[in-house]
């Protein structure tokens, strides 16, 4: 009975000392530390390649602060490169004191998918995600840096276009043209708030008010049988052309693969 109850215990400690590791990868403060201390150039390429750079993020999490200020940093210094930036907000924090108002169950089921796609054992937050096959910890800017610059390196084969059409209703009309059509492949288009602010009164990260940008309000996805055609998508609440942006790719839905992105000329 004791050696059960010692195994019982032994095993509650590794399980706790997982969600530690995966879900609580660091301490904000020594997170915030290391995003003072280290400054660090990203290097990048004027080429033909591309980065989607996708973070997986929760205004619950005390890790992920650093994370989007990361992103943030790294918008700033690459404005003119081929790098397209998006901000998940997944849900399961919510439940530990804090509702994130970004948050959506439709991105924690897209990071589950992620999960199957790279043969993950978990999800955790913050994660960075490049061109849908690299992964690593949201905390980690070098890595995260040298993989925008391979990703800027690499000339794809597909093409994307996109145009659209906003008026007084309530639906986006967009226009699409790809140079061709593969297996598998949807057309996602991504509806973004470039930044907001929020005070957080609860939670991990109590007492802070937290800067977002890139934030992901609206992700649909479309079948691609054609390789030319129209789609519309629904307005987002408090949608305009100033404060919000559309960013579309090509996606393998097997293997989680981004082949082509392209940014929607807002009218």
């Amino acid at each position: 009975m004791k050696n059960t109850l010692l195994i019982a215990a032994i095993l509650s400690l590794s399980g706790l000392f997982s969600l530690n590791c995966f879900m609580f990868p660091d301490s904000y403060e020594e997170l915030t530390g290391k995003l003072k201390s280290e400054k660090i150039k990203v290097e990048t390429t004027n080429t033909n390649g591309f980065a989607v750079v996708e973070l997986f993020t929760s205004e619950g999490c005390s890790s992920c602060p650093p994370a989007d200020e990361i992103m943030a940093k790294i918008q700033r210094e690459t404005k003119d490169q081929n790098i397209y930036f998006l901000a998940y907000h997944v849900d399961y924090w919510d439940r530990l004191g804090w509702k994130d108002q970004f948050s959506s169950n439709q991105f924690t089921v897209r990071q589950q998918q992620y999960q199957n796609w790279l043969n993950l054992y978990v999800i955790y937050t913050p994660q960075f995600i490049i061109n849908g096959t690299t992964e690593f910890a949201g905390y980690n800017e070098t890595g995260l840096s040298k993989k925008i610059a391979d990703a800027l390196t690499i000339k794809p084969n597909s093409n994307l276009e996109l145009t659209a059409k906003t008026d007084d209703t309530d639906s986006i009309n967009i226009h699409f043209k790809a140079n061709e059509i593969q297996k598998n492949t949807n057309l996602f288009i991504a509806a973004v708030q470039k930044e907001a602010t929020s005070k957080v009164v609860r939670g991990e990260n109590k007492g802070n008010t937290l800067h977002h940008v890139q934030i992901v309000r609206q992700l649909k996805s479309f079948a691609l049988n054609e390789k030319e055609g129209n789609i519309a998508i629904k307005k987002p609440a408090d949608f305009n052309t100033k404060d919000w942006e559309l960013i579309g790719f090509l996606q393998n839905t097997s293997t989680g693969k981004i082949s082509a992105t392209a940014k929607v000329p807002l009218i």
